[in-house]
């Protein structure tokens, strides 16, 4: 019936509120909140999570959240912000108080900006009204919010004793604000605690103490005064520790063992220490038989009976991460292969000694693998991608960096023998060409994410063939420099579904191809241009007459590129977020129309 609100007359507030609860979108729930003065205050109240950053000053934006929003459980607050991108909301002082000071004016300056930073940081007084306010909250994530003390941490937990998740990266907060936590938040099950430089051992021991039972994960990075004594606590105290994340020079076997023995629900197990040895992982296997993920970066006193160990003991082992582990050879991934069968996820970086018959195992036993990349391995060689082809049917993602020994032939092999692969990057492998791209698109029908940076072999041959097979979402050719319009044009004409582009440092790319582009690719919402130095003012019209829902667009050093049509893109789309281009080519009615979305280059060339 016209002029009248049947949803609002007959539908109760709860089931308007749940309603809005399945409303994941945060700008389908704001949108929610614009229907009517009703719905504002409903999806206010059931305003579940939400998101702050270093934006305006933080105290009172955090008071406005607190007031707005008052069934909050999951808050974020984010303060990594460059100190340029400050922009005070007051006035500068005024001439009389600026010459009455009698400091110079660049100290002036430096306590100018200063007070300007603090300003923009959360404080402890912020954040015990958000405790106070939101008694309810389950997850707290305080990224880089350097100003908040163990006072204001311990406010926190006083108030919010139905934590479940707590972020602190980055927070200079001390032992006693961590030891309230435990003695207040007995639910607590999250705790990250990386480049908390003010902890020592006395807060984590303290925290572990009070607290322990539900801990079940843990991070800790660059925190100089916690050792093997808080890793000791730790295994005593929290039984049920599943997830174990440590980058630290302080960390030995002694307290890594210690975890292992005590911590047998270790499912996820990160490690950066460069003073662990084989010891340690000798525990792990032999204590961990349910450890699920390994993580193992930059180690240069593993050898291979670490992987063995793994091998025999972690039966369910699923995640594979070896970076720069120099000692690790062939018979590591031997190992792993013949013991743990189930691996899905296989990433080796910058292992100099693991070859190709290492791998060749992988393909031949761990036949659920799904995901695997070879970064910076040049011993890896085609025979095997050969075995990881005819064995590991279900791989649907391949990431290949600087792997030399690589060619067509490897490439076509996984292309033929996996036929799930959605997602392929490959970059400055200089032995592919064509011909392996060519059967990709003959028989990855479900490829949607490509990335051929570099690769300077691959020409429009490859990009028709895959046209032709494959329904791209993802592009990205940057560095083919045989790429001309003619590949572009296939790929806008056969790939209608495109998100995002990158094109840049293709010095054969014309007009031609965004004209093609804009009329076939009308989702493109990210493309990258820049050193392209065949595209001009005309083609840039032409693109976004048809991709109306273009996002960002980066077009440094195109010389044929003039500020209007800078001033094409900002005023041609309407969803527009980032323009990168040089300062010089950007004239001032289009700085003062487009100033949030513009970005220059750190240095004008």
């Amino acid at each position: 019936m016209k002029g009248c609100d049947l949803v609002n007359t007959f539908l109760p507030d709860e089931l308007i509120m749940e309603i809005f609860r399945h409303v994941e979108a945060k700008s389908d729930r704001d949108a929610c909140s614009l229907v009517c003065r009703k719905w504002r205050r409903l999806e206010r109240a059931c305003r579940r999570t939400i998101r702050i950053g270093a934006s305006g000053t933080a105290d009172q934006l955090v008071d406005l959240v607190v007031r707005r929003f008052t069934g909050l459980r999951n808050v974020y607050i984010d303060e990594r912000l460059p100190v340029t991108t400050v922009q005070p909301q007051r006035s500068p002082p005024s001439k009389r108080k600026r010459h009455t000071l009698p400091k110079p004016k660049h100290a002036t300056e430096e306590i100018y900006v200063e007070n300007e930073l603090e300003r923009f940081c959360l404080s402890d007084a912020g954040l015990a009204l958000l405790a106070k306010s939101c008694k309810g909250l389950e997850k707290l994530s305080f990224i880089w919010c350097s100003s908040i003390t163990s006072l204001g941490l311990t406010t926190v937990a006083e108030n919010c004793k139905f934590l479940k998740s707590v972020d602190l990266q980055g927070c200079y907060v001390g032992d006693k604000g961590l030891i309230a936590l435990g003695q207040n938040c007995k639910q607590l099950e999250d705790l990250n605690l990386r480049f908390c430089e003010g902890l020592t051992d006395t807060g984590l021991v303290g925290f572990a103490q009070s607290h322990g039972s539900s801990l079940k994960s843990l991070g800790i990075a660059a925190c100089a005064w916690i050792s093997d004594v808080s890793l000791q606590a730790v295994a005593s105290h929290c039984k049920f520790l599943e997830n174990l994340s440590l980058d630290s020079e302080l960390m030995r076997n002694t307290g890594v063992i210690s975890v292992a023995q005590g911590c047998r629900s270790l499912k996820a197990l990160k490690l950066q220490c460069v003073n662990i040895s084989d010891e340690s992982l000798q525990a792990v296997g032999s204590y961990c038989s349910l450890l699920e993920q390994l993580a193992l970066y930059s180690f240069q006193r593993f050898t291979d009976r670490s992987l063995y160990a793994i091998g025999n003991g972690c039966k369910k082992l699923r995640d594979l991460t070896l970076s720069d582990c120099y000692l690790l050879s062939d018979q590591s991934l031997e190992a792993i292969a013949r013991g743990c069968i189930k691996l899905t996820n296989l990433e080796i970086n910058g292992c100099h000694n693991i070859g190709t018959s290492g791998l060749e195992y992988i393909g031949r036993l761990c036949l659920g693998l799904v995901e695997l990349s070879l970064l910076y391995c040049p011993r890896m060689g085609n025979s095997a991608l050969r075995e990881v082809g005819k064995g590991c049917s279900l791989l649907k993602a391949l990431h290949l960096v600087d792997c030399s020994s690589i060619n067509d032939d490897g490439i076509s092999a996984i292309a033929q023998g996996c036929r799930s692969l959605r997602k392929l990057h490959v970059r400055r492998c200089y032995e592919v060409g064509d011909k392996g791209i060519i059967s990709v698109g003959e028989n990855c029908k479900l490829l949607a994410d490509l990335s051929l940076r570099f690769c300077d072999r691959v020409g429009d041959a490859a990009l028709v063939a895959v046209a032709q097979g494959c329904s791209l979402k993802h592009l990205n050719v940057s560095g083919c420099h045989l790429i001309t319009d003619t590949g572009l044009t296939a790929i806008a004409r056969g790939c209608p579904d495109l998100v995002n582009l990158d094109i840049s440092v293709l010095q054969s790319i014309g007009d031609m191809a965004l004209a093609e582009l804009g009329h076939g690719c009308p989702l493109l919402k990210e493309i990258v241009l820049s050193h392209c130095r065949q595209i001009t003012d005309v083609g840039l019209a032409h693109l976004v007459t048809g991709c109306s829902r273009l996002e960002t667009c980066h077009m440094v050093y195109c010389p044929l590129v003039t500020g209007a049509g800078v001033a094409t893109v900002v005023s041609s789309c309407a969803n527009i977020k980032k323009v990168l281009v040089e300062r010089w080519k950007v004239s001032q009615r289009t700085l003062r129309r487009a100033y949030s979305v513009l970005s220059f280059l750190c240095v004008e060339l």
